[in-house]
């Protein structure tokens, strides 16, 4: 059957910070494609709806999601919307679906409220639908590089400098990997890429 891979980016990302990743993925044989959305001024909520028609238009008989931060919680909220899609897995890297204690510290005042914006309904401080009937992968990151090393009492450790594992952990991620990568470096990361794949093709890290 011919598998598509769909990637959704981060929160005040455009999705070429996951080029790399996409390229390896188009190497084990996947086609790509790119799903981009305006994280600053839509809710992860209205987001998934545009995920949504955006599916509609991607071809294969299979279509994996890989996202990435906030497109994790983007993809909670599509098959909370929308719960019937064509077979296929999802693989989020370092996705706060417990809720971020950073953005609930910069949540606290109003320049941090405005700055995050629509992000924060249901979305960056928790209160995201889990997703039904679906296999979830989590790569979640331990090396602290990043907010939380700047702020060392913000995040429990171990973390990836803006996400601590343990807010990667939900009911719905059925497997659970952690590596010592950063935030942002979970995506140049050949070691996490083989991993995408390998749950991609097996289910399993």
């Amino acid at each position: 059957m011919r598998a598509t891979v769909v990637t959704v980016h981060g929160w005040h990302m455009t999705g070429l910070e996951m080029l790399l990743l996409r390229r390896r993925l188009r190497h084990a044989g996947y086609e790509v494609r790119a799903f981009r959305y305006a994280s600053r001024r839509q809710t992860p909520e209205q987001a998934a709806r545009r995920l949504a028609a955006y599916l509609e238009g991607v071809p294969g008989d299979v279509v994996h999601l890989v996202a990435h931060s906030l497109g994790g919680i983007v993809v909670r909220h599509l098959f909370a919307l929308e719960p019937v899609q064509r077979p296929g897995r999802i693989v989020m890297l370092g996705s706060a679906l417990a809720g971020s204690r950073a953005a609930a510290r910069m949540a606290r005042s109003a320049l941090g409220r405005q700055w995050l914006g629509p992000a924060l309904d249901r979305g960056l401080l928790g209160g995201s639908p889990l997703l039904q009937g679906r296999g979830v992968g989590m790569i979640a990151g331990s090396r602290g590089l990043g907010l939380g090393s700047l702020l060392p009492t913000l995040l429990p450790r171990p973390h990836d400098g803006t996400v601590a594992v343990q807010e990667t952990e939900a009911p719905d991620v059925t497997r659970h990997l952690q590596v010592p990568h950063g935030h942002f470096g979970l995506l140049l990361s050949r070691e996490v890429a083989d991993a995408v794949i390998r749950f991609l093709k097996t289910g399993e890290f």
